[in-house]
């Protein structure tokens, strides 16, 4: 389950109008949601609040071994009217799960940013700050995000410790984004890390209008993107090269929703190829398979998430309509459509070909999100159950 603060800088991306989604860094990630999800260690606990539509605060307080905690501030010069109230929160927005990929959209014409006040220019680009200070170890986390132009971002992060080499690393990434493709340039203190990756959308181009679907009800339809990704250490002078590739289905497909990734890494002969599915309104199945072509080592993972729904309307509401209904003599008043439903939960499961098994159990309860997670080792008959936790998060 996202954080808070994460959460919020996501309700940043929407409403400045950045798909984040649209990155070579995020094609696999609807396999990553169902089959490399975290489980919580130990028992963890999250206060946090969106003071103002500027402001936000985050503490957390954990124990795992010896007791932990954070304690997290975030400042956005962009308003944000999101929800923030943890009993209120869409839990499709925190729970990351199936992604269905969604139209590319038109981008904003840099002219739609200008303004102008007496025959001068006053916009000013919208920016975020995030600072985290974890104790007790004392390490300083910090994030400035900034928008350059309705198709560029700057994002620099950094981190102070002193157990890393130099007390901290800094990382600068740049982001720029077409629709139709998207390059990312990046730089790293840490071994003087140089890396640039780029996606390509094929089909229709978003700066050439809207995309309308087709009406064609027996046509497959989805999107096929390409993308790869060039890194080098200047200091440790190594590098690397990956190429991956992406088929989803888009809203408009009527068969069932599906996504399917290939990953090569050609300098360590690492093949991967994910295959993820819709099967039914409130189930996701995916799998995953990883090959070798050096040591020819391979490694298959299963995994899926069934999702808990309740409707929306009290039981006491529902009586009531049934006993208003019993007297109607006009059937085609009754049936007047599917009651509304919320998310109740979501359980996820996950195992590999040496029989490790998660789990993971994510919901609310009143006004509190919750995520209950185990992981076990079958093989290890003298301990199968290797982690358990829980971790509690309240936001207003």
């Amino acid at each position: 389950m996202l954080e808070f603060m994460d959460y919020i800088q996501h309700a940043f991306y929407d409403v400045s109008r950045w798909n984040y989604e649209n990155s070579y860094s995020q094609l696999t990630a609807t396999a990553r949601a169902l089959l490399d999800f975290e489980t919580p260690r130990g028992l963890r606990l999250n206060l946090s609040s969106l003071s103002s539509p500027n402001f936000a605060t985050s503490y957390a307080i954990g124990s795992v071994g010896l007791v932990d905690g954070s304690l997290s501030y975030l400042y956005t010069s962009l308003p944000l009217q999101t929800t923030s109230r943890s009993g209120k929160i869409d839990l499709h927005d925190v729970i990351h799960g199936y992604r269905q990929i969604q139209e590319l959209r038109r981008p904003e014409e840099s002219w739609m940013w200008e303004v102008w006040q007496g025959g001068k220019r006053t916009d000013k680009r919208d920016s975020l700050l995030y600072g985290r200070l974890y104790l007790p170890q004392s390490t300083l986390e910090a994030l400035y995000l900034r928008r350059i132009s309705p198709s560029q971002q700057l994002k620099l992060s950094a981190v102070s410790d002193g157990r890393l080499r130099n007390g901290g690393t800094i990382l600068a990434l740049h982001q720029y984004d077409t629709g139709k493709y998207s390059t990312e340039t990046l730089y790293s203190t840490d071994g003087g890390l140089l890396g640039l990756r780029g996606l390509y959308n094929f089909g229709p181009d978003p700066r050439e209008g809207d995309i309308e679907p087709p009406r064609t009800e027996d046509r497959f339809y989805g999107r096929f993107s390409a993308g790869a990704e060039m890194y080098y250490g200047s200091l440790n002078k190594s590098g690397g090269v990956s190429f991956g590739g992406r088929f989803a289905t888009l809203p408009a497909h009527k068969g069932v929703p599906l996504t399917a990734t290939l990953t090569l890494n050609p300098l360590m002969g690492n093949l991967s190829t994910t295959y993820a599915v819709k099967a039914g309104k409130n189930l996701a199945l995916c799998s995953k398979f990883d090959f070798n072509v050096y040591s020819y080592e391979s490694e298959v993972k299963l995994g899926c998430e069934l999702w808990r729904m309740k409707s929306r309307i009290p039981k006491e509401n529902v009586r009531s309509m049934a006993a208003k209904l019993e007297w109607r003599l006009d059937p085609a008043e009754e049936n007047s459509g599917p009651e509304p439903e919320e998310v109740a939960g979501v359980l996820k499961a996950r195992v590999d070909q040496n029989w490790k098994i998660g789990l993971l159990w994510e919901g609310r309860i009143k006004e509190l999100l919750f995520t209950l997670g185990s992981s076990i080792d079958m093989k290890r008959k003298d301990q199968p159950l290797r982690a358990i936790g829980l971790e509690i998060q309240y936001s207003s």
